[in-house]
């Protein structure tokens, strides 16, 4: 039962995902560009934890963690480079 339930998640989360790369692509504002990364990001590590789920194996919570941190700091990069033209002052 566990493995149709894991089977099914990630199948909604994988179109989920694809469903934010054509936002991402055709986006017509830069904000929806950002938002979709953003999207795309939890999607993923959805995906990365329910496949930790199906192998059983606690390592995929550990990148995770570091794919959540890694895309908070792609996120806040982008924005300030949207708003300002520049990263680092």
């Amino acid at each position: 039962m566990i493995s149709a339930a894991l089977i099914f998640a990630i199948g909604c989360y994988t179109l989920a995902l694809l469903l934010n790369l054509y936002r991402m692509v055709t986006g017509p504002l830069p904000a929806d560009r950002i938002l979709a990364l953003d999207t795309m990001v939890i999607n993923l590590i959805a995906l990365v934890i329910l496949y930790g789920i199906w192998n059983g194996t606690p390592i995929y919570f550990e990148v995770s963690l570091l794919i959540a941190m890694v895309g908070f700091v792609s996120t806040v990069a982008y924005c300030r480079f949207i708003l300002r033209g520049d990263i680092i002052e």
